[in-house]
This record gives structure tokens, C-alpha cells and sequence, in this order.
């Protein structure tokens, strides 16, 4: 398969590695590349599915050159889901494949199920709080796998836990959901690392979708891979 990576920071560079030791041929480009999106336009010729793990500001250009060249698109860029309405509706209008996630980790998508469980704690008295820790250049803050940690809280039992953002050194990922009470205290935590499994997990995403249309979250579909 031809695979196009958008980004060239750690991850995306990962990515490319992985995706040439399973047998991929694989282009990158760059997110501060000058003429970025001309760049961008002229190797969508020739890749099947795009993998993007740029940066926030650039991910809905990236999204809508792809849906113009009708390629197939991975992404694992947060920090855009206030146009996730609009970003589905471009996909089926333009009738490709899209997955995106806020964390392609295996294990943090475990953790998003066990959180499911979890979340009703607050109906029994539990104070919930998240709070996730990244390297100093994450661009997005608070990260998207915290949003949709607070997001399951939130549709389960009702309530909002704060997020508390942690910015610093080389931090890959940490995210702690917790439940305290005058009782006791639950603590489930993920801790990252490296972004290996981050960068396998959008690989096989991309095998995943190839030859399909739709849109589609990481969280619906890892169990296939």
C-alpha cells in the first residue's frame, strides 16, 4: 500500500518507520514544509491512504485536500473536534474513508472501556477528576484522549470532571481518571512510553480502511485490527 504521512515531528516520523518495515511504501510531508498544501496536492497522486499527525492549524486544510483528491484519511492530530460536525459531513459528501482517535493506543483504548465502568462513581458520592501530562510542544491542551475521558464521565453519570494539564519536559502521555470519597479513592491511570504504540495502532488503522468509505472513530473499531 501507498501510505502519505502528513508530519514529520516524533510520531510522524515513527510512523513512516513502522509503516516501511510492514512492507509500505511510504512519502512524508512535512507540516511546516514550505507550499505545504501544493506539496500535499501533488503526492496525493500517488498514495492510497494519508496518515496526518501535524499539527491543530493545519489538519482541516489536510482534510479537505484529501476529500478533493477522494483519498482515504487517517488522523491522529487532536485539537479540531469543535469542527467535527462539519469535517463528517465534507467525508460523506466526498465519499472516502476517514478515521480518526483521540490516542491509537491499544492500551488507552482499553482504559477508555474500563473508564465506561468506572464513570458511574460519581452517582455513588465519588468526586471525579482527569489529569493528563504531555511533553512541552503539545500544541492542544487540555489533549483529546482527556476530552473524551470526560466525555464518557460526563454521558454516564451526568457530572463534568475538571481536567488539569500538565505541559512539560518529554513527557509521551500520562492520563489519570479519579474518583475520590470520603472513603476511599480509585485511580485508574495510562502511562505512555513511547509513541510506538500510538504510531502502530494509525498504521493498522490505515490498513484497516483501506478500500472503505465512511467515517469512523478509532474507539469503534480497534478490536478488528
Amino acid at each position: 500500500m501507498r501510505l502519505l504521512v502528513l508530519g514529520r515531528g516524533k510520531t510522524g516520523s515513527l510512523v513512516a518507520e513502522l509503516g516501511r518495515a510492514r512492507n509500505h511504501e511510504v512519502q512524508v510531508v512535512a507540516a511546516r514544509d514550505n507550499d505545504r498544501v501544493k506539496a500535499l496536492e501533488q503526492k496525493l497522486r500517488h498514495a492510497d491512504v494519508v496518515i496526518d499527525f501535524t499539527v491543530p492549524q493545519a489538519v482541516i486544510e489536510n482534510i479537505q485536500a484529501c476529500a478533493r483528491a477522494g483519498k482515504n484519511m487517517v488522523v491522529g492530530t487532536t485539537g479540531w473536534y469543535g469542527q467535527l460536525e462539519e469535517v463528517g459531513r465534507t467525508v460523506e459528501s466526498s465519499g472516502i474513508g476517514f478515521l480518526y482517535g483521540a490516542n491509537f493506543s491499544i492500551g488507552m483504548n482499553l482504559m477508555l472501556e474500563i473508564a465506561r465502568t468506572g464513570a458511574a462513581a460519581p452517582k455513588y458520592g465519588y468526586l471525579a477528576q482527569i489529569f493528563e501530562r504531555h511533553h512541552a510542544s503539545k500544541k492542544d491542551a487540555p489533549s483529546g484522549t482527556a476530552l473524551t475521558l470526560q466525555g464518557i464521565v460526563r454521558e454516564v453519570s451526568q457530572t463534568e470532571p475538571e481536567i488539569i494539564s500538565f505541559r512539560e519536559g518529554e513527557v509521551v502521555g500520562m492520563h489519570e481518571l479519579i474518583f475520590d470519597s470520603p472513603n476511599d479513592t480509585i485511580y485508574l491511570c495510562h502511562d505512555s512510553k513511547s509513541r510506538r504504540g500510538f504510531a502502530e495502532g494509525a498504521v493498522r488503522g490505515a490498513e484497516w480502511l483501506a478500500g472503505k468509505t465512511g467515517f469512523f472513530d478509532f474507539r469503534d473499531i480497534w478490536r478488528e485490527l
